[in-house]
């Protein structure tokens, strides 16, 4: 996953250096190219890496968005926040995701339950019938959620994966004010601190289940 992951997003900077190739376009053809490294490979084996994508770019006085799966873009706007999140990783198989939650972390029940749902999960990834995420195929870049937004209208923005996103949405420990306030006074840093901060209150998912103590957090924070 580190190699997938560094290597797609260095051709996605590459592919988008070029202002009017949009956001789609420039996640498929960063896809085709990380493909390309493994001609030998199957790629088409459920097993194969993927990631979700969530892109920025501002150009022409305007900002323009791209989400793929749950790494959600938050505008702060002049009436509060706008919220641009891909949830339909989470409309499937819904009772495999309440036998994952009816556990606790790092027991066998849950363990077991979240290897079958994942199995599942990989069944009907990037189909119609399930949901989309960066992968082999750059037929996924044309299932992200896309929109552009007058730059003059946001104050600042942030784009984070939903491991920083639930200490909103899951986890309610905090409003968007709030965390917005904790990334112009501290940064990145500070705001992921205080979700790990959260979750050490909840290490076995009593309070809050999911599927581990703590998911990969990252976050970049925009300002104008």
């Amino acid at each position: 996953m580190p190699w997938y992951v560094a290597h797609l997003g260095g051709y996605l900077l590459a592919a988008l250096a070029e202002p009017d190739v949009s956001l789609p376009d420039g996640l498929a053809e960063a896809l085709t190219r990380v493909a390309a490294l493994h001609p030998k490979c199957d790629l088409s084996n459920p097993g194969t890496p993927s990631a979700t994508v969530a892109i920025l770019r501002q150009r022409h006085g305007a900002l323009d968005h791209l989400v793929l799966a749950d790494s959600p873009v938050v505008l702060n706007v002049d009436d509060g926040y706008t919220v641009i999140t891909d949830q339909r990783v989470d409309e499937i198989l819904p009772e495999l995701r309440e036998e994952v939650e009816g556990h606790e972390t790092h027991t066998p029940g849950h363990r077991e339950a979240l290897q079958r749902l994942v199995l599942a999960q990989r069944e009907v990834r990037n189909t119609p019938e399930g949901y989309w995420v960066a992968s082999a195929s750059p037929e996924s870049a044309q299932h992200g959620l896309t929109g552009t937004t007058n730059l003059d209208d946001v104050r600042s923005a942030a784009v984070m994966s939903d491991g920083v996103s639930r200490l909103v949405t899951e986890y309610r420990m905090a409003t968007w004010d709030e965390v917005f306030a904790t990334l112009q006074a501290g940064g990145p840093t500070d705001l992921i601190e205080t979700v790990r901060k959260v979750e050490a209150t909840d290490p076995t998912g009593i309070r809050w289940p999911r599927y581990k103590s703590g998911d990969d957090a990252s976050v970049a924070f925009c300002q104008w």
